[in-house]
């Protein structure tokens, strides 16, 4: 997959099939559209392209009226939306830098700016509630004339539904919110995660919890910074680790320039992770921590592995580009009042996780039972 940030690149296609969107979490329905995208594409010869925008728009208008509460909590991270597409077979991504230039332009210089001029656009697929242009003027039976009128097919696609319920990025926000890791992972289509390369810390988890004075085998985390992020999911969880272990022979390992801003576009391959690693993380500010200790008082995903590759060392991890599955939310993020307290925490914590991965063990042995029974009958 070929990624642009802009559309004025030689390696452009000069034609495609395009669709239009934030694609915040690359839910069922973000993937029902690309399925489609993909065989009109393929039907007209023409590589499927997905133009999106980052900022998120809701984003730049937030910082530009001064009222931070407008942003929307973030599902995903470029890196990992831009993954997420690749999964999904996508050809080519355009990102846009979503700023004031673009903010202003009229729904028929995006037309013949962007569709037309920009990608050669052949054919466009839009989501049912797709709005378009300065101040949301533009609609579908705009860009259907438009179509008409410069030679380009327009389609629109219908809600997505799962469970009786429509799926979209505010759906997965609420779940993830509300910590119903299950319903998020129905409406994704996969366990809710999040990647990024392992950055230093303070090194306070070390001392905490060691089982002797000067040993660093306390709570060793694995630090994940991101940079102007506004998490869709906040808290204490049950998670699965992967990019630490070796990927299976043959399957090339996750890479990438060792940052942790989580804003540069590295996307493994499928398969690029080795065999994952059960853990428990904290995925929030850290409210019993100094705001203005290293880092900086940024949103921070903590992860405790709860075994530790013994080939990697203390000093192994850091620049890895790891991949985090969130499973099960154990509670909120709590404020210790003392660090014996912040040691107490972490070891139920670590404990209630290990009885949760044991007990979803034993669920799974016990479906196995049963359908070999079945397939005996």
């Amino acid at each position: 997959m070929q990624i642009f940030r802009g559309f004025r690149h030689p390696g452009v296609a000069p034609a495609c099939a395009l669709t239009i969107g934030n694609f915040d979490g690359v839910h069922r329905g973000h993937q029902a559209m690309l399925a489609l995208l993909q065989t009109e594409a393929r039907h007209r010869g023409l590589p499927s392209c997905v133009m999106t925008f980052e900022p998120h728009p809701r984003d730049y208008f937030a910082g530009v009226t001064r009222q931070p509460e407008l942003a929307p909590a973030r599902i995903a991270t470029l890196r990992d939306k831009l993954s997420e597409l690749q999964a999904c077979g996508v050809d080519q991504v355009v990102v846009l830098p979503f700023d004031a230039r673009l903010a202003g332009q009229s729904p028929q210089q995006f037309i013949d700016e962007v569709l037309v001029d920009g990608l050669g656009a052949r054919y466009v697929l839009v989501g049912d509630d797709f709005r378009f242009g300065a101040k949301r003027a533009g609609d579908y039976a705009m860009l259907d004339a438009a179509g008409q009128a410069r030679g380009f097919d327009v389609a629109r696609m219908n809600a997505y539904e799962v469970r009786g319920l429509r799926v979209s990025s505010t759906a997965v926000r609420e779940a993830l919110a509300e910590g119903r890791m299950d319903d998020a992972q129905a409406l994704l289509g996969r366990p809710y995660a999040i990647s990024g390369h392992v950055v230093h810390g303070r090194k306070l988890g070390r001392a905490l919890g060691a089982s002797r004075p000067g040993r660093d085998d306390g709570f060793r985390t694995l630090n994940l910074r991101f940079k102007h992020w506004k998490p869709a999911a906040s808290g204490i969880f049950a998670v699965l680790v992967h990019g630490l272990t070796e990927p299976p022979p043959g399957r090339p390992k996750a890479a990438g320039a060792p940052g942790g801003d989580g804003e540069d576009t590295s996307v493994p391959s499928v398969g690029a992770y080795g065999r994952p690693l059960p853990g428990v993380a904290n995925l929030g500010v850290r409210p019993s921590l100094d705001a203005n200790d290293v880092n900086g008082g940024r949103v921070l995903l903590e992860t405790h592995c709860l075994e530790w590759p013994a080939g990697l060392g203390a000093e192994g991890a850091y620049g890895k580009l790891v991949r985090v599955e969130l499973l099960h939310k154990l509670h909120d993020e709590l404020r210790y009042t003392s660090l014996e307290a912040l040691t107490a925490g972490i070891a139920k914590d670590r404990d209630d996780a290990r009885a949760f991965f044991a007990s979803r063990a034993a669920d799974s042995h016990a479906q196995t039972r049963r359908q070999t029974t079945r397939d005996r009958i």
